[in-house]
């Protein structure tokens, strides 16, 4: 069942979400979510993706110019840098629930037809998302979260989160009414982005590696 549908851009997506279904119910909810005004300008929600018993779950900041397109996250550049570096930590791509703190793509252009230009959301458009993102570990129910970049920290963990204090240490949160243990990290888009992308990419293994020793 579906909670009553909220006035559009109602500034939450708690109303979008239903209360059952597992993550076929999520998903199928989430494609009509007007929570906020990022759905406008977006082509289509990018919902998480993965299995529904996945032992990790990785949190990133929102979808991209491909994910967009694709309906899929990490499909662009930093989820293909991802996907290298966790297979270097140990872990399995394939094992893993991927998703986002921010739902829609947030993107701004310099002219009409010319490229999207990624914006970072604001907390209120991560705060407004955050139903979804409590409902996916409710159901999925991850051994361990993979905290991507900052937005991810400031959503799950509170505006004081910064990534540079805490990254590549195992941290233990109360979450949305569940115990979580979480990793944090750098996101892989501020590798590609990086002056130096070896050494940037290497502490961003460093760091997957220890969330891969915590779910031995």
């Amino acid at each position: 069942m579906v909670a009553t549908r909220a006035p559009e851009d109602a500034c939450t997506a708690e109303p979008f979400v239903p209360d059952h279904g597992g993550l076929t119910a999520l998903r199928r909810a989430a494609a009509g979510c007007r929570g906020c005004p990022l759905h406008r300008d977006a082509t289509r929600t990018v919902f998480g993706a993965g299995p529904a018993d996945a032992r990790v779950m990785l949190v990133g900041e929102q979808p991209g110019d491909q994910e967009d397109r694709q309906g899929k996250p990490f499909v662009g550049p930093a989820g293909k840098l991802l996907d290298r570096a966790l297979a270097e930590a140990g872990i399995d791509a394939g094992e893993a629930y991927v998703t986002n703190a921010v739902k829609h793509f947030k993107f701004t252009r310099a002219e009409p037809r010319k490229r999207r230009i990624h914006q970072a959301p604001t907390l209120r458009e991560a705060a407004a998302c955050g139903p979804w993102l409590a409902a996916e570990p409710a159901v999925v129910e991850p051994e361990l979260v993979v905290v991507l970049g900052a937005t991810a920290g400031k959503t799950l963990l509170g505006s004081s989160f910064r990534v540079t204090e805490v990254r590549g240490t195992v941290l233990e949160e109360e979450i949305h009414g569940r115990r979580e243990r979480l990793v944090p990290t750098v996101h892989p888009s501020s590798v590609l982005r990086a002056d130096d992308r070896e050494a940037a990419y290497r502490g961003l293994v460093a760091d997957l590696e220890v969330a891969a020793r915590a779910l031995a």
